[in-house]
C-alpha cells in the first residue's frame, strides 16, 4: 500500500470515529427523541461511511468493493429508518420538546402571563391524539 493510501485510510478512520463520538454525545446530551434519533442517524451514518471508507481506502481487491458496497446500502437506508422511527414516535403520541416556532421558553413565558396559576406544559410527555 502506498504511503498516500495509507495517511487516507488514517484520516478517514480517525474523521468517522470523531464523527460517531460527535453523534453519541448527541445522543446522551440532546432533550427529546426526535432531536435524539436526528443526532444518533444521521452522525452515525456519516460517520460509518467514513470509516468503511478509511476500510475500503486501506484493504485492496475485493474487500474494498464489499465495503464501498456496504456504505452504499447504509447511506441508502438510514434516512429511510429515521423517518421510519420519527414516524412511529409521532403516532404513538410523543410531542417535540419546542412548539411550532421552536421557542419553547417563550411559549412557557406567554403561558405564564396569561395564566399565572398555570403549571408550564411538560416537553417531551406523550399527548393526547
Amino acid at each position: 500500500m502506498s504511503a498516500l493510501l495509507a495517511w487516507l485510510s488514517s484520516a478517514l478512520l480517525l474523521l468517522g470515529g470523531a464523527i460517531g463520538l460527535i453523534g453519541a454525545i448527541g445522543v446522551l446530551r440532546l432533550p427529546d427523541s426526535y432531536t435524539r434519533m436526528h443526532a444518533a442517524s444521521k452522525a452515525g451514518a456519516l460517520g460509518t461511511a467514513m470509516i468503511l471508507a478509511g476500510v475500503a481506502a486501506a484493504s485492496e481487491g475485493a474487500f474494498a468493493l464489499a465495503a464501498l458496497f456496504a456504505m452504499a446500502i447504509l447511506i441508502a437506508t438510514a434516512p429511510l429508518a429515521a423517518h421510519a422511527v420519527a414516524r412511529a414516535a409521532h403516532r404513538a403520541g410523543i410531542t417535540p420538546l419546542t412548539g411550532p416556532l421552536g421557542d419553547a421558553p417563550a411559549e412557557e413565558e406567554a403561558l405564564a402571563e396569561a395564566d399565572p396559576r398555570a403549571s408550564p406544559p411538560e416537553h417531551g410527555a406523550r399527548g393526547g391524539m
